[in-house]
This record gives C-alpha cells, structure tokens and sequence, in this order.
C-alpha cells in the first residue's frame, strides 16, 4: 500500500504493459467518443447529456489521478513543484478546458460568447494521450521536425511567389487583392483547387499548371519521411516489447 499511488501511476499512463492500464486506456478512449458524439448533432438530445455527465466525471477523475501522481510524471522536478506546476503542462490544460464548458455554473458564462462547444472539441486532443499510435507519430514528428520545417519554409515560399507572380500577372476579378492569390496559390500548391478562384489568361493557366505539378513534389516531401520514420519507430517499439 505505500506504493499505492505508483501502482495508479503504472495504470494511467499509457504505453504500460499492464492489462489493467489497457483498459484504463480504452474506456478512457471509450468516454472520450461518447462524450464528442454530440458535436455532430445541432439539435439537442436527453441522451446527449447523460454521455456529457457520465465522460465528465470520468474526465474529472482522471484528472485528479493524474494531478496526485504528478510527481512520478515529472520526475525531474521536486515533489511538490511537480504538484505546482502540472495544471499548466499543455495536456493538463487541454484536460481542464474539455471539463470546464461542462460545469453548470461556468457553462451558462461560455454559452453567452457560443465557446462552450469549442471547448468540449478540445476532447478530441484527449485521443493523443491513450493512443500508443499516435504518441508514436508525434515521437516522429518531433524526431524529424527540422526536416518539416525546411519542408514548410519552402512550402510559404513558394506559395508567397507564386502569389505574387499570379497577383501581377491575372488583373481579372477573380484576384481583387493579394489575400485572394495567396487563397489561390494555397489550394493549388496542396493540389485541392477549389474552382472559385482561378486564371483567366493563358499565362495565369500555365503559371497554375506549374504550381500544381510542384505542389505534388513539395507535398510528397514530408510524406516520405515521416513514413520511413515512422515504420523505424514502429520496429524499434516491437523490438522493445520483444
């Protein structure tokens, strides 16, 4: 019993071994669904409170496990400032705004400025925690994100030039002002291209033509690595549990 928070630490945290913290992981996972299963609906439903109060009170309770057990998740700092500062940790913060638009007193203030339904989307950030998967993709993610972030500077800038050369070149209605090319160049360089902006004159269409063929290699970049690193990880996490 003197390791008693420890065992519940062991439980709540993810990537455990314990077949106890792989059902923790999926009812948690499960109230998490049920409990955004109501964003997809406008109307109201008596059921569709009962999901809220039932995953509240699962959310709430997790988060008090995880604020008693908060020394052993931050180890590197002393007890009691591991205690102080975990309600500002980023998933401690998105925790308490899936709560808060749930608490009677405070939900009444959220629905005069129509957040409240924003905040409890904030839940969906909750799935990063109690899947292995995806703390394995956000491992990579963090592992390859000087290669991502070059991939994204030149991603803007190709976008800002193409913007420019389209704003100079097309003097159609279609492109009233810069916001409008950088909207164009936008689409065009991710390959979705909308159809309600776009070139009038023959250069306009062969700048967009060249911009598209380009977006595919720029958007394939990214892509490669993060799947090839991906799978690296995947090897490297079986290879630990064997």
């Amino acid at each position: 019993m003197k390791n008693w928070r420890r065992n519940i630490y062991d439980i709540i945290e993810v990537g455990t071994d314990s077949i106890y913290s792989k059902i923790y992981d999926w009812t948690m996972l499960f109230f998490i669904v049920i409990s955004i299963i109501p964003l997809a609906f406008r109307e109201q439903n008596p059921w569709f409170e009962v999901f809220d109060k039932v995953a509240v009170t699962a959310f709430i309770l997790d988060y008090l496990l995880r604020w008693m057990t908060a020394d052993y998740r931050l180890p590197d700092r002393s007890k009691w400032m591991a205690f102080v500062t975990y309600p500002f940790t980023a998933f401690a913060i998105v925790d308490l705004l899936s709560i808060l638009p749930s608490i009677v007193v405070i939900n009444k203030a959220f629905k005069l400025f129509r957040i409240t339904r924003l905040f409890k989307i904030l839940r969906v950030f909750k799935f990063i925690r109690y899947s292995k998967n995806v703390q394995i993709l956000i491992k990579v993610l963090r592992k390859e994100r000087h290669i991502l972030l070059t991939v994204l500077g030149i991603a803007v800038f190709y976008i800002i030039v193409t913007a420019l050369i389209m704003f100079n070149v097309e003097e159609s209605v279609m492109f009233e002002d810069f916001f409008d090319a950088l909207y164009w160049a936008t689409t065009t360089l991710t390959t979705v291209g909308y159809g309600d902006i776009y070139p009038a004159t023959d250069l306009g269409r062969f700048i967009s033509m060249l911009s598209a063929i380009l977006g595919v290699a720029i958007i394939a970049l990214p892509s490669g690595v993060i799947t090839a690193s991906y799978l690296d990880e995947l090897r490297e996490s079986k290879k630990q549990e064997d």
